[in-house]
């Protein structure tokens, strides 16, 4: 979960599913686009979204490099949370567009206030994975306004008054960069828990985020 800290208000940003086969776009002078995403929680097991047509979606505001990387925690807790569809854009002739035209289809999770244990983050480097550690101790991950954009996500989740099914440009639990574009399915809650995260992230933002017991190097295998 490697952060970037700048956001605009009439954006995306977030934790949940789709197929990491998806390939990469980025947020910002994002083409318009016909595309929204359905949320279906389970009470113990995230399910996933499925794809639908709307109108539309925004994301970061920077060009994505293509590569999907892989986090992990044993516990995420949240405080404000949303989730919306997104279309993540690289940056212009970037060697991992492959045939997608360097967009994909991204779910937006944004999390106003989140703490997270036993963080890992991985990136495939072909033939090594740089990974990176933290909150393995007494400490934990401490984020706000942190925001993923996932293709895949998995765990046990629990969300404390949800809402589902909203128009996402009217989401107010996670602040300003909660919201996303008119016309786009989203869910909403007070707080959300998650146990045995995974994800599959193409990008992730916050406003502030604090990695006690950072430890970075190569190694074999990912997260």
């Amino acid at each position: 979960m490697t952060s970037s800290a700048e956001h605009t208000p009439e954006r995306p940003e977030g934790p949940v599913a789709s197929d990491a086969g998806d390939v990469p776009a980025r947020r910002g002078r994002v083409r318009a686009r016909r595309a929204a995403v359905m949320a279906v929680p389970a009470t113990a097991v995230v399910a996933g979204l499925a794809i639908l047509t709307s109108q539309g979606a925004l994301g970061v505001q920077f060009a994505i490099s293509g590569m999907p990387f892989t986090v992990t925690a044993t516990e995420l807790n949240g405080t404000g949370f949303a989730q919306f569809g997104g279309l993540d854009e690289m940056a212009e002739g970037s060697p991992n567009a492959g045939d997608t035209g360097g967009q994909v289809l991204v779910v937006t999770s944004v999390i106003k206030n989140a703490t997270l244990t036993k963080l890992c983050q991985s990136v495939d480097l072909g033939g090594t994975n740089l990974v990176i550690r933290a909150g393995e101790g007494a400490q934990k991950v401490t984020a706000s306004d942190l925001t993923t954009d996932s293709t895949q996500l998995s765990g046990d989740a629990a969300f404390n008054n949800i809402e589902i099914g909203n128009d996402a440009s009217t989401l107010d639990k996670a602040g300003p960069l909660g919201r996303g574009p008119k016309g786009v399915f989203s869910q909403q809650s007070d707080t959300v828990h998650i146990a045995n995260l995974r994800q599959t992230n193409y990008a992730t933002t916050a406003g502030v985020f604090k990695l006690p017991g950072l430890k970075l190097g190569f190694s074999g295998s990912g997260c």
